[in-house]
């Protein structure tokens, strides 16, 4: 069993990515975006045994800033935006014993490259089994996500459907809205201003905004990438983005100008794009979950175009139990507290707590 770490130029990333089913977040493509817009540096660690493959994509981060007291190097690991998670190969999921073999593999090799913890977020859809093939403590629960079975008729997709969406659509089809894929280039302008809006009005955290370096970046997608408007007259009112690979379709980053509130046409937008990629081939249209997995009104609104959801799973995964206990220790000091204090927050990894 071989493992390593490699970078967004060795061959050996798209080759792999070429024998597992996996979506556009393991893409080095959108990975790059990503290390650009953190400011972190990208990679990823392959663990091979003939066919049986365990890949892993993420970015590095210094730990510079913890504390003033941190006089050595010191990184961590944390999943690109999204829900890249953690491939195996046909192979590895039928090998027994291989994942929890690659996990150590994975766990030596980062903490030899001076990682003392890693934070994944994995991927509903090609993760909903990981819990099979790994220890029962590897992975943490954060909720549940909501995605559309595009296996079903049109009729039952619609049927599915809460019956105050159905109105609110059927409302917004009566007042003129309508909704189309128009080029990502051409339009991306007028997603990030209605991204922005939107983000604005429901007051986000700083972890939710973009520059516009980020936006354009995405274009690096090529075909992977759309763009869904819905106009009224010569008005755009709402615009999402949404990646497409190996049959999964992903809601990424949208939003509704403030002047529609009123009317939701993110409603038909939603509508328009679950039929749309049904008629490209595609079995999932993955929604999300609420912010930070939790139950709010942003996941009801997400259930409400679907019965079917997923576990939401996160990896926390300490490489190096020494560089974490002492970065944990100045943090708490830091933050004039107890170390076991900041322990108990849950927070991972602890010693990033604000």
């Amino acid at each position: 069993m071989k493992a390593q770490i490699i970078d967004l130029l060795d061959p050996l990333w798209m080759q792999t990515l070429e024998t597992l089913r996996h979506d556009v977040y393991h893409l080095p493509q959108y990975v790059a975006a990503e290390a650009q817009r953190t400011q972190t540096t990208p990679a990823a660690v392959v663990v091979m045994n003939g066919d049986q493959v365990l890949f892993f994509p993420y970015l590095l981060r210094q730990c510079r800033g913890i504390s003033d007291q941190l006089t050595t190097q010191v990184f961590d690991a944390v999943s690109p935006y999204g829900y890249p998670g953690i491939l195996l190969s046909e192979a590895a999921i039928h090998t027994p014993g291989f994942a929890k073999l690659a996990m150590q593999q994975l766990q030596q090799v980062l903490k030899a490259q001076g990682i003392c913890s890693v934070f994944g977020r994995m991927h509903p859809i090609l993760n909903h089994n990981l819990t099979t093939f790994f220890a029962s403590d590897t992975f943490t629960h954060n909720g549940e996500t909501v995605s559309v079975d595009l296996t079903l008729s049109e009729a039952e997709i619609w049927a599915h459907t809460r019956k105050g969406h159905q109105s609110t659509i059927n409302k917004c089809k009566r007042l003129g809205f309508t909704a189309r894929m128009v080029p990502c280039a051409e339009y991306m302008n007028i997603l990030k201003a209605i991204y922005v809006e939107t983000m604005n009005r429901v007051s986000a955290k700083q972890l939710y905004y973009f520059d516009d370096n980020y936006f354009d970046s995405l274009l690096a997608l090529g075909d992977k990438l759309h763009l869904c408007i819905v106009e009224k007259d010569t008005e755009i009112a709402a615009a999402c983005l949404f990646f497409e690979c190996c049959s999964i379709v992903q809601a990424h980053l949208g939003g509704t100008q403030n002047q529609f509130i009123e009317q939701s046409p993110f409603n038909l937008l939603l509508d328009y794009v679950r039929y749309w990629a049904k008629s490209r081939g595609n079995k999932f249209l993955h929604l999300g979950g609420g912010v930070g997995g939790s139950v709010d009104s942003l996941f009801k609104f997400k259930s409400g175009y679907s019965r079917q959801k997923h576990e939401f799973l996160t990896l926390r995964l300490i490489t190096d139990a020494e560089k974490y206990r002492d970065l944990v220790k100045l943090r708490a000091q830091a933050l004039n507290i107890q170390p076991e204090e900041l322990l108990e927050k849950e927070f991972f990894p602890a010693y990033r707590f604000a």
